[in-house]
């Protein structure tokens, strides 16, 4: 069986959802600290300018975990950021489908931004069609830290592969998961490239820059990292 951990970030870009794809099970890292930082509140779609971000108005103080930070709904930023999207994607092929779905999902009253997050990534691989099966971190409460902690949830969910982002090569031995019975992999997502509205093609947006373009297609997803790696 294959894992793959990560936070659960807010409308995450196409490489998180292939990380997903090419798990048995996806963990969400929600009881990690938060950091404004992360993309946990925020995330980029595309203007005319250029790159913008939508960004999550939180309550939170130093030290709290993401299943324990609060979105600030009062503040009204659902309907902000429904509004950039009409603005910078009314001319998006797929469009009213996808803003149909994000409204619906923004509309219930989460308890936390781990819970928004999580949500809205479970129904867009739901509709990408990705069988994975999603776990959460926090239901095991582990001690660990950093690769061990890592580890450790490899060897609680069962997991013969560890399926890791590649930023994470710096500081990972793969001899401290291979002690531990689990294989150490890394993804093989390059960045895309595909049609944009706005001029200059700017990599890595929001999962929603793709879908606005081409609707629920992993296939297309699948094939254009296939000719990344070609190129």
């Amino acid at each position: 069986m294959i894992l793959a951990i990560h936070q659960p970030d807010y409308i995450p870009y196409p490489g998180y959802f292939y990380k997903i794809a090419h798990s048995d099970c996806f963990v969400f890292l929600d009881d990690a600290q938060f950091s404004n930082e992360g993309f946990s509140h925020w995330n980029r779609i595309k203007s005319p300018g250029g790159e913008l971000r939508l960004k999550i108005p939180v309550k939170q103080t130093l030290g709290d975990k993401i299943n324990e930070v609060l979105t600030k709904d009062t503040l009204g930023w659902k309907e902000k950021h429904i509004s950039l999207l009409r603005q910078n994607y009314s001319k998006a092929r797929f469009f009213d489908e996808i803003l149909t779905d994000y409204k619906q999902l923004l509309h219930p009253e989460y308890q936390t931004i781990a819970d928004l997050n999580i949500a809205i990534i479970m129904k867009i691989s739901e509709k990408l069609g990705i069988a994975t099966r999603f776990e959460r971190s926090s239901t095991l409460e582990l001690k660990a830290k950093k690769e061990e902690r890592v580890i450790d949830l490899c060897t609680q969910f069962g997991a013969q592969v560890y399926l890791s982002g590649n930023g994470a090569k710096v500081y990972q031995k793969e001899e401290h998961f291979t002690s531990r019975g689990v294989a150490l992999q890394y993804s093989k997502y390059q960045p895309i490239t595909y049609e944009q509205l706005w001029g200059e093609f700017i990599p890595n947006l929001s999962i929603l820059d793709y879908l606005f373009h081409y609707g629920y297609d992993w296939d297309s997803i699948e094939e254009k990292v296939e000719q990344a790696w070609k190129c």
